[in-house]
């Protein structure tokens, strides 16, 4: 079982990076230890910032610092930094073009008995629907170091979302097939096409397992790239199948499943199914608990997938 947090990745790739690139620069609003940038500012002071809690200064000083040529990489919990920094991320960041990667960590469900002042299901909306801004959600943490890899060498804007804990792989380290802004096929079938992000991929992934298991065919799309959404293998995936459905750790409204709709729709009319958060408070518990109650694991994608092609 892995033990590796996917956040804790993200630091390892920085501090590598940044004993070569003193351009790299990481900036956090209180949160070096939630986001495991600790090491990265014992290691590297001269290119860390912190802010303290002030998220809305957090995402302005780095664009500033990006302006100026640096290579920066915001961390905050991403309750706050897509709703209290979204003017920020859109003048400053998204507006502006700067070369800034906001990361938000503990997303989704992490904070699961802390509620909704601390989920943010509603990150992948708001921050998809500014201009220039990119978003990513890895499912895992070897994917997450390929894609913080890529981050570090282009200059353009970012928002990357990343839970809390450690999740399974769902690649080998030795085989992850990346490609930057492209979906990654985890398997093909002509029955139901599944397309998922972030911590959502691994129980698709484990639906696929079970839907083949009874004789049905699965297609699982790894969306990791939610924007720029990669349109030819949405389009792909839902032509070859009878029925579509899209697993995210979001509500429903605005996220993957809205902008894969908008696809099909006009593309390859299917009928699609969303699963994600509902448009209430959700409930509280540890995430695998919220996953659990409201189907979103490799049972309940199996059993609503069973029941559309009934």
């Amino acid at each position: 079982m892995n033990k590796i947090p996917n956040r804790q990745v993200i630091c390892d790739v920085l501090m590598e990076q940044a004993a070569e690139n003193k351009d790299i620069v990481v900036a956090c609003s209180d949160s070096r230890g939630s986001a495991s940038l600790a090491p990265f500012a014992d290691a590297f002071p001269k290119q860390f910032v912190e802010v303290g809690i002030a998220e809305q200064n957090l995402v302005s000083i780095s664009a500033g610092l990006a302006s100026c040529g640096k290579r920066v990489f915001a961390a905050s919990p991403a309750c706050f930094l897509s709703s209290r920094s979204l003017e920020q991320a859109k003048v400053d960041v998204a507006y502006s073009n700067t070369n800034v990667t906001l990361i938000g960590i503990s997303g989704g469900v992490s904070y699961g008995a802390l509620g909704m002042t601390h989920h943010s299901a509603q990150d992948i909306a708001a921050m998809s629907s500014l201009p220039n801004m990119r978003v990513y959600l890895p499912s895992d943490r070897h994917q997450t170091k390929y894609l913080i890899e890529a981050l570090i060498k282009d200059n353009k804007p970012a928002y990357v979302r990343v839970g809390r804990n450690p999740v399974e792989d769902v690649y080998e380290e030795s085989r992850v097939p990346f490609e930057m802004d492209k979906a990654t096929v985890l398997s093909e079938g002509d029955d139901v096409a599944i397309i998922a992000c972030g911590e959502m991929v691994n129980p698709a992934k484990e639906a696929g397992k079970l839907l083949e298991e009874k004789g049905i065919h699965a297609t699982v799309l790894d969306m990791y790239c939610v924007k720029p959404i990669d349109k030819a293998a949405v389009v792909k995936a839902a032509t070859n199948a009878k029925v579509v459905i899209t697993v995210e750790e979001h509500t429903y409204i605005g996220g993957l499943g809205t902008m894969v709709d908008q696809i099909i729709c006009s593309e390859c009319p299917k009928k699609v199914i969303n699963l994600g958060l509902p448009d209430s408070p959700v409930i509280t518990g540890k995430s695998q608990e919220v996953f659990d109650y409201y189907g979103l694991n490799g049972e309940g994608i199996a059993k609503k997938a069973q029941e559309l092609l009934r």
